[in-house]
Parts: C-alpha cells; sequence; structure tokens
C-alpha cells in the first residue's frame, strides 16, 4: 500500500454471515456513535437518508421457497480505493494504517467520490442536520456535526482510534490487541464481527480473511477491500497456508 510504514497496523474487518442475525445493532450503533442525521420518512423516499453502516436485503429463491439474506456493509476501506483516485480536494485518501477517512472540512460537495464507489457507500450531506428539543445532548462530542454539502462515510470509528493511540503515548507503550475496536463490532449480541491488525498472523481477523470461507465483494475490480465476509456454511477450517 502506498505511503505504509512497515511499523503501522493494516486494519480490517471480518464478518461472518453465519453469526449475523440481522438485528440492526451495528446500525443504531454507527448512528449514535457518529452523530449520524436522521432524515425522516420524506428524506429516505428521494433517495437521502444517511446510514455509514447499512443492513443489505438479498432475496433468494422463488415463493414459497424464498428467502432473504442479509450482510452488513460498512465503508469496504479498500487498499486500492476508485473514491481516493478522483477526489480533486483530496478530502478523500487513505492513512498509512488503512483507513479511507473524510476530511469533512475539505470537501467541496462535487461528489465524484460517490459516483467512483462501486459499494454505494458515501452519502451527501443535502441538508444541514437539526436536533431539536434535547436530542442534541446525546450527540457524540468526539465527532462533528457535518454541515450540509459534504459527503459522508464510515470512518471505522477513527476517532477511538486516536483516543487509543494518545493514551498509549501518554502511558508510554504500544497499542494493544483490542484496545481499538468500532462501535459497531463492539455492539454485535451475536459476536459476528471481528475487527483488527489484517497484517498480523495470529490476530484472529488475519487468521478469518484466510478461511475457505472468505470472500470480499466485487473483488474482481481490484479495489481490494479490508472488509471480508465468511459465507454461511461451516464454520469450521482457517487456511493457515
Amino acid at each position: 500500500m502506498k505511503g505504509a510504514r512497515l511499523d503501522m497496523p493494516r486494519w480490517g474487518m471480518v464478518i461472518d454471515l453465519d453469526k449475523c442475525t440481522a438485528c440492526q445493532a451495528c446500525v443504531v450503533a454507527c448512528q449514535v456513535e457518529n452523530n449520524v442525521a436522521f432524515m425522516g420518512p420524506s428524506e429516505a423516499q428521494r433517495g437521502r437518508a444517511i446510514f455509514w453502516m447499512k443492513l443489505a436485503a438479498f432475496p433468494e429463491g422463488k415463493f414459497p421457497e424464498s428467502k432473504v439474506r442479509f450482510m452488513p456493509m460498512p465503508c469496504m476501506h479498500c487498499d486500492d480505493p476508485p473514491c481516493a483516485k478522483v477526489c480533486p480536494v483530496d478530502a478523500t485518501n487513505i492513512t498509512p494504517d488503512g483507513i479511507v477517512r473524510q476530511i469533512f472540512s475539505r470537501c467541496i460537495g462535487c461528489r465524484y467520490c460517490t459516483t467512483a464507489c462501486p459499494y454505494t457507500r458515501r452519502y451527501f450531506n443535502w441538508y444541514k442536520p437539526e436536533w431539536p428539543g434535547e436530542s442534541s445532548m446525546a450527540l457524540n462530542p468526539d465527532v462533528s456535526v457535518r454541515p450540509k454539502g459534504v459527503v459522508e462515510k464510515c470512518t471505522l470509528c477513527h476517532h477511538r482510534l486516536q483516543n487509543a493511540r494518545e493514551k498509549a503515548i501518554s502511558e508510554k507503550r504500544p497499542l494493544a490487541p483490542g484496545e481499538y475496536i468500532p462501535a459497531c463490532v463492539e455492539s454485535c449480541p451475536p459476536k459476528a464481527m471481528y475487527f483488527g491488525d489484517l497484517d498480523d498472523p495470529n490476530s484472529e481477523v488475519a487468521q478469518l480473511s484466510r478461511s475457505s470461507r472468505a470472500f470480499r465483494l466485487l473483488e474482481e475490480l481490484g479495489t481490494k477491500p479490508k472488509v471480508i465476509y465468511l459465507r454461511e456454511g461451516e464454520r469450521s477450517g482457517v487456511n493457515r497456508s
């Protein structure tokens, strides 16, 4: 990865679809943690609802044997992100540890990145968000409230990483495994989501990423997503080769 340092982690996520119950706890946790605005029914009907974490539904089969499968979808945080290539002001870029970040104060709202993203995991903020009454007291002070006219996306709760790093630096120690976990992973009741350093061969997320059940969305496009899914089926067998 361009700009990476050998001593930096490469953060990634594994989602076990065999464990996921589609409870949407990850969706709610992401909304609350990152001050994601609720746009209301009228804006949702116009396709303007904002969800940094989406629970995608995929119907399979024909009635009466039909069923629906669900897939949690955050930003894929690609190693070769097409969104970063088209941003004219470098508001979208990739950090040395692999997080595709969005610098809201730099974004000019041209939406080139939303067109370039094959996973449709970016949202344009059409209106200035409002927090009526006491609801504004529930906002997370560690995360900014985005203004009108910028693109929003999942940042893997980057503010949590910053807090964990500052604590580790103040205590003069390295960042401990499991000290930095996004809100969606922490809130998952069936523990279907795993997070960690993909470059650490001993980490659980790295081992699961080599499972025979592992796959990446639209991998044939060459974006190299760091969100890996485990197919539904047997939960055994990690390929360590």
